[in-house]
């Protein structure tokens, strides 16, 4: 129910309304009685009643003059005046104060229950009014943070947006900004994330960027828009302080894409700018922060003509399993990639050929199962990423290499090592005889094939495994002459070569030999 304050000097009258109106009837209660306005005032301010019904002629502060200060401070509140004067002035005097319902005493209980439901009936209205407002600018509220949203998608996206547009969104949005001149920045989460992570972005880059103006999330990424202050320093450091908060509550990193500062009427020119930076994180690497300059540093100072790369220089290595070598190789590949920052699709071009050349080392049913690992290579979307794809492929490729290479290796040492023992005696035996006319192949990689694996070159071998043949026929007894000796172990018609070689290897001569045996 509504509160009544009557009010008048006239103590029967006072007892009279109260006693005979049917407050309840109107939806209202009498809350209180005063028996003239400054009386009335210290009532209304202790606990302001919804109506107020009082006489206009008082002593000390008369109905006018109470209506006239209640109406300053407490406009909410309505009155009946009541007075026993007709004169037009009193109505006209409370009319400007908005009062509508003006009795003549006497008045009956009637009259003043007409009044009191004619004002209950507008303090409903009013509430409903109030109520609908308020629920209006709740929506509106809990709305209006996806309409900037995607405003400023829109603004960065259609072309046809001018400086009367932002001026009309700005006052539709109650954005205060102190300039025109923003930039924008790109946020960018990287590895796994759920979408209520990009909120978080938002949320911490919000609290630490003091001049942020808008924000929006555009598809897996994070744009704001800021007043540019001029210092870029400051500026990266707070860039970098919410990607390292970032990264501490949510161990999930940030790359970062600042756009020049420009008219926010240029804010599509400005957007671009900013992806333009981001995509260099190909070049630049994951969680970085990104700037125009970071792109004209790393710009070559040469342009022009295409890379030549060498493809024997990384593959022999693969292909015969040296894969210290082809790392090497491939580091300095994709580094000279790197430095002269082709644009993406160029780039991995060249990643999709050397692709081919690698898979092309392995065996027919490898190289068929190879190719599937194509695509997630040039889904990865930094040059590191791919580096180092490429890399493990080409190591287990390498390794794979080199265990089947050493086998066949070891196969052809194993040959060379059971021709020697069946041509000891042979003078013609040497690398290039072994290499030649026994296994047709060539001289200079079987001899260094011979070092790798025996640890010791052709010739020594020979050598010794001649002096190991002699003390086994010199500790045989029995008359042995030593010219006849050198013929049988392939040193002809020289055996005084050969007791130097057998001195060399065995410490002493074959006649010393036999002596000691």
């Amino acid at each position: 129910m509504y509160k009544v304050l009557l009010v008048d000097d006239e103590r029967m009258i006072l007892d009279g309304i109260s006693q005979v109106v049917d407050w309840a009837s109107a939806g209202t209660r009498l809350a209180g009685t005063a028996r003239n306005g400054i009386e009335a005032y210290d009532a209304i301010v202790q606990d302001p009643p919804h109506i107020v019904i009082s006489d206009i002629r008082m002593p000390g502060m008369d109905g006018l003059q109470l209506v006239e200060k209640v109406h300053r401070e407490f406009p909410q509140i309505r009155f009946i005046l009541l007075s026993g004067f007709s004169e037009f002035e009193y109505a006209k005097t409370a009319m400007k104060n908005g009062v509508k319902h003006y009795l003549l005493k006497p008045c009956n209980e009637t009259k003043i229950v007409e009044a009191l439901c004619e004002l209950t009936e507008e303090l409903q209205q009013s509430r409903r009014r109030d109520d609908f407002v308020r629920s209006m600018r709740e929506g509106l509220e809990k709305v209006l943070p996806h309409v900037k949203e995607q405003f400023l998608k829109e603004f960065v996206t259609n072309k046809t947006y001018g400086s009367g547009d932002w001026e009309y969104y700005r006052k539709l949005f109650h954005i205060e900004t102190d300039t025109r001149t923003i930039r924008l920045i790109v946020f960018r989460l990287e590895g796994a994330f759920e979408f209520e992570h990009l909120f978080a972005v938002k949320n911490i880059a919000g609290e630490l960027l003091e001049q942020a103006v808008l924000s929006s999330t555009v598809g897996d990424h994070v744009l704001m828009a800021i007043e540019d202050g001029g210092d870029v320093k400051a500026l990266l450091e707070r860039l970098e302080r919410i990607r390292s908060t970032f990264l501490q509550y949510y161990r999930i990193d940030l790359t970062i894409a600042l756009s020049e500062p420009g008219d926010i009427v240029h804010s599509r020119q400005l957007y671009k700018q900013a992806m333009a930076c981001l995509n260099h994180r190909f070049y630049l690497g994951e969680g970085s922060v990104i700037t125009e300059a970071d792109i004209a540093e790393g710009m070559p100072e040469v342009e022009g003509g295409e890379p030549a790369f060498d493809a024997e220089k990384w593959t022999l290595p693969i292909k015969t399993g040296h894969w210290e070598d082809a790392e090497r190789e491939i580091d300095a590949m994709f580094g000279s990639l790197a430095e002269r920052r082709l644009d993406i699709h160029t780039a991995k071009s060249y990643v999709i050929q050397w692709f081919m050349e690698m898979i092309r080392l392995c065996e027919p049913g490898e190289r068929n199962a190879n190719m599937g690992r194509l695509v997630p290579l040039l889904e990865l979307d930094t040059l590191q990423a791919i580096a180092l794809f490429f890399k493990r492929m080409a190591q287990e490729i390498a390794r794979r290499n080199y265990e089947q290479t050493r086998f066949k290796q070891s196969a052809i040492l194993q040959k060379v090592m059971e021709i020697i023992d069946a041509q000891l005696g042979n003078p013609e035996l040497s690398l290039q005889w072994v290499a030649h006319e026994m296994l047709y192949m060539n001289a200079d990689y079987l001899g260094k094939l011979f070092k790798k694996e025996s640890g010791e070159k052709f010739s020594n071998y020979v050598m010794k495994q001649r002096v190991k043949k002699a003390t086994e026929l010199l500790g045989q007894g029995g008359d042995v002459k030593i010219f006849e000796l050198a013929e049988r172990l392939g040193f002809g018609d020289n055996p005084q070569y050969f007791s130097q070689v057998f001195k060399k290897y065995a410490g002493c001569t074959p006649s010393e030999y036999m002596k000691s045996s």
